[in-house]
């Protein structure tokens, strides 16, 4: 049997997916599964088994492009690509209308939410196959329980979560084993996109003392200039950083690709993270973490797995893009104390 999923953003989401496709292949002998993906995430589906062909769509750009004749071109041209492999099933695992869309290009019965459990309801109206999928509950689950309808196979009650990835050949990149050789290290993720999301530098600083008072060294990665700069004076806290023999932190000096970003996170002994997108890699990659939910919660979509533990604040469910006030930023940070996540990761590696 041979499907097309179509999952296209964010890299939150398509990690998300991963669980349900781990249970699709259990179930289903002989299962193959294609995907349709936006650009910047086509290396990411392959790292599952079950995956053999990705389709990169350019969505977002061709919308601002619409009525240009090499788009439309580029629109055929990569239906055309698709509909040359004949599929059993499209699964629509986005809900909305452009994925829909999407789906309803393609020369196969369509299955996807129903009304009531579709994000946009009126995507809906272009499948065959509608499942409902109770809309409280985490991402990662209601894509299960939407392969499991979509497929005719039972998911079974509290089943754990695996993502199933093919990481085993990954070995440490380069660059990380130019640095510490073959000592153990811990990753901090400090970057993210909200100001209100992130955790005092001055935690982090205090954080990755206590860490290295422990023997344990650090990578401080970034993805922008902002970030970079950030863990600059993170690693700046630190003496005796310029001895390369007696490296404790480690900031690369180029932004990591997905790949080695990736194989950094699969190959470290532990993470600290906020609420980012990295943070689903390292859940994807069960590599033992705590995320801090500082004004975000985390029930619904937030990392995990088997190897995750989630620390929230009592402003985790309020979603606060700008503080109102002193007392409530002072509140966005209890239950996320420096020693409360040191506690709460040691503990985690103790298994």
């Amino acid at each position: 049997m041979r499907i097309l999923l179509i999952k296209m953003s964010s890299m939150g989401d398509v990690f998300h997916t991963f669980p349900a496709l781990s249970d699709a292949q259990q179930n289903i002998p002989g299962l193959i599964v294609d995907w349709v993906v936006e650009g910047a995430f086509s290396e990411i589906p392959k790292w599952h088994p079950v995956v053999d062909k990705v389709y990169p769509i350019e969505l977002r750009k061709w919308r601002t492009s619409l009525f240009r004749k090499q788009t439309r071109q580029e629109i055929k041209a990569f239906f055309k690509e698709v509909n040359q492999t004949d599929y059993d099933l499209v699964i629509d695992a986005q809900g909305l209308l452009k994925s829909a869309w999407v789906a309803r290009k393609i020369n196969a019965k369509i299955a996807g939410y129903d009304w009531k459990s579709a994000r946009e309801p009126l995507a809906t109206l272009f499948y065959d196959s509608k499942c409902s999928v109770a809309k409280n509950q985490h991402a990662i689950l209601r894509l299960r329980q939407l392969v499991a309808q979509g497929l005719g196979y039972v998911l079974p009650e509290n089943a754990p979560i695996v993502y199933g990835l093919d990481t085993q050949a990954w070995s440490k990149p380069q660059l990380v084993t130019e640095q510490f050789a073959e000592h153990e290290y811990w990753v901090f993720l400090h970057g993210t996109t909200w100001d209100t999301k992130y955790w005092p530098e001055s935690y982090w600083i205090e954080l990755l003392k206590k860490v290295n008072a422990l023997g344990k060294k650090v990578i401080l990665p970034w993805g922008n200039q902002e970030e970079h700069e950030r863990a600059l004076r993170i690693t700046s806290s630190l003496e005796g950083q310029n001895n390369p023999s007696g490296r404790k932190v480690w900031v690369p000096p180029e932004m990591l690709s997905l790949n080695d970003m990736a194989k950094t996170l699969k190959n470290a002994e532990a993470v600290v993270s906020v609420d980012t997108g990295l943070s689903h890699v390292a859940a994807a990659l069960e590599v033992p973490m705590v995320v801090l939910y500082r004004v975000t919660d985390p029930k619904l979509v937030g990392a995990d797995g088997s190897e995750v533990v989630r620390l929230e604040s009592p402003c985790a469910p309020d979603y606060i893009k700008k503080f109102s006030n002193h007392n409530q930023e002072i509140e966005s940070l209890q239950g996320l104390s420096v020693d409360d996540v040191l506690s709460a990761l040691l503990e985690k590696l103790k298994g």
